[in-house]
């Protein structure tokens, strides 16, 4: 696929590394759909998906994935045109990807936990024509979220909804005959990921058929997986991390069996667990925190596990330590983005590596550059700042021509925005994040963000967001916010957040008011120092800071 016939506003390959990739077999011509499709020929009859009550064989699986595209292209929905996806963790997620794959039309995918504020951005700035969503889940109703997009964006035609569809198109309505059709050509963009950059909403990162299928491949063999893998996908299944890394894609390429958990409560879990024989989960930190202090309690049989990945957020090393005697299983760590990178450690690894590190990358053609602030390679084994390319990383945004002039080098490394130091092993041991951003236990906050939010409520005179250490999510984030009278309590201003639309997630754990901010010599805002005083002796992260504050800004 040349640059000329890639989806106007990506960035293609350039064409001596496009040659060199697909020579190397890393593209491998094959659409992500019509992959799905040789594995349905070998492996019909075994069980791809379960999903509550409901188990679907792979030969059913497929007949829903091909009866659902039909029907999408019965409401004209077709090559290229973008389709906003916001499910749980329900069996519907997976049919409407493949579907929209098959007939070459392109997922954007969003969080359950996105509201107004980001979903109207999303569709606004792809001009998607339908969305899919579920009726309800954990109280919130998506229909009216999509009545208020649909009021205020004209591109957005068609609403299909998983459950009770009221005045939308019913998800079990639109299951059509089949009918043949070319696929897409490998080389085209399959789909758009959100980042977790951080700069305002977040950036969406094309990503094309060929590079994370290479990925997703590439992953699957790294982690050891066949037929016989059964995989609790208990994060959010749109996340990157249990998508593809290797996730339910990587599963899906082996033939194995995919088990969704609406909930990652670890009593609900592990009776999934034990019930279907799983064998590989994957978890975020803070999350496996909450595994183990329920492990010692729950009696259940756990034995069918092999592997528990963990990424997503730094893993401490007396956390990693405790993960395979508590649940009898190996450790694997996780380091990636879905702009491209993958690290993984191996099977072979020595024990302080798994431990300690954070993997090295998927294939011998990640090239990682680690620099000072300057762009100068830093000395091997220094801390610096992390930019990588490579065969399955993004050489740009979509749509975001000024923001890719900052977040790639001239000659197509793309700045990740984390702090590294590498080892002679090639295993990366993450520092720390450059980039403004709270992590909150895997879903990534921009601070810029937040803080223009806050800043258009008219008692907000300035505000800054920070990271604050959390023993179960690792960081939480904190708003120091200066106040004109009547000043708002700051009940009042996380009030006035969630009415503006935005993540929950996002809405700070606490409000600091300070009488100023501190600023650096050049007048910007010191989030260092306000990020320092969480660090002191005497800062509970969990209690009032008003004191550290004042002393801290007097």
């Amino acid at each position: 696929m040349s640059g000329a016939d890639l989806l106007e506003g990506c960035t293609p390959w350039p064409e001596e590394f496009a040659e060199r990739y697909r020579a190397l077999g890393y593209w491998a011509g094959v659409g992500l759909y019509q992959r799905l499709a040789q594995v349905v020929a070998e492996h019909g009859e075994r069980v791809a998906v379960v999903c509550g009550e409901r188990r679907w064989s792979y030969a059913q699986f497929d007949e829903k994935i091909r009866r659902f595209a039909a029907g999408l292209a019965r409401l004209g929905i077709g090559p290229r045109d973008r389709v906003v996806l916001q499910l749980p963790n329900l069996g519907e997620y997976y049919v409407a990807c493949y579907a929209l794959f098959r007939i070459g039309a392109l997922p954007v995918f969003a969080l359950p936990a996105h509201r107004r504020s980001e979903i109207a951005y999303f569709v606004e700035h792809t001009q998607a024509r339908a969305c899919v969503i579920a009726d309800r889940e954990a109280g919130f109703d998506y229909r009216e979220l999509m009545r208020e997009v649909r009021a205020s964006q004209d591109c957005l035609r068609e609403v299909i909804v998983v459950g009770d569809a009221q005045e939308f198109h019913a998800f079990d309505s639109l299951y059509d005959a089949p009918i043949d059709r070319p696929g897409p050509d490998a080389g085209e963009i399959a789909f758009l990921q959100l980042s977790g950059g951080s700069t305002g909403v977040p950036k969406l990162i094309p990503r094309s058929h060929d590079d994370y299928l290479y990925s997703v491949r590439a992953s699957a063999e790294i982690c050891g997986l066949d037929e016989r893998c059964v995989y609790l996908c208990a994060l959010p299944c749109a996340h990157n991390f249990p998508m593809s890394s290797p996730g339910a894609l990587g599963v899906f390429e082996v033939g194995g069996r995919v088990v969704l958990a609406r909930q990652a409560e670890p009593d609900f879990c592990f009776g999934l667990i034990a019930a279907e024989r799983v064998t590989l989960t994957s978890l975020v930190p803070s999350l496996a925190l909450a595994w183990l202090e329920s492990r010692a309690r729950e009696r259940h049989d756990l034995s069918s596990l092999q592997t528990i990945q963990i990424g997503g957020a730094h893993l401490a090393n007396e956390v990693a330590r405790r993960v395979p005697g508590a649940f009898g299983c190996r450790l694997q760590q996780v380091f990636g983005m879905a702009e491209g990178l993958v690290n993984y450690t191996r099977d072979d690894d020595a024990e302080e590596l798994v431990l300690a590190t954070q993997g090295r990358p998927i294939s011998a053609d990640d090239e990682i550059r680690i620099v000072d602030d300057d762009d100068c390679p830093v000395a091997e084994g220094e801390t610096g700042h992390l930019l990588t390319r490579g065969p399955y990383t993004i050489r740009g945004y979509y749509r975001a021509e000024a923001h890719n002039a900052r977040a790639f080098t001239v000659d197509g490394f793309y700045r990740t925005g984390d702090r590294v130091r590498r080892l002679a092993s090639g295993h990366l041991i993450v520092e720390g994040r450059a980039k403004d951003q709270v992590n909150r236990g895997g879903e990534k906050i921009a601070a810029e963000e937040v803080e223009s939010h806050l800043l258009a409520h008219p008692a907000v005179f300035d505000a800054a967001l920070v990271a604050m250490p959390d023993r179960w999510l690792g960081e939480k984030s904190c708003a120091f916010v200066v106040l004109r009278e009547p000043a708002p309590s700051p009940r009042e201003l996380q009030r006035f957040l969630r009415e503006r639309g935005i993540a929950a997630f996002k809405i700070p754990d606490r409000i600091e008011p300070v009488e100023r901010l501190p600023r650096t010599a050049v007048g910007k805002i010191d989030k260092k120092l306000l990020r320092a005083r969480f660090l002191a002796p005497s800062a509970d992260a969990s209690g009032p800071t008003h004191s550290l504050i004042a002393e801290t800004l007097s």
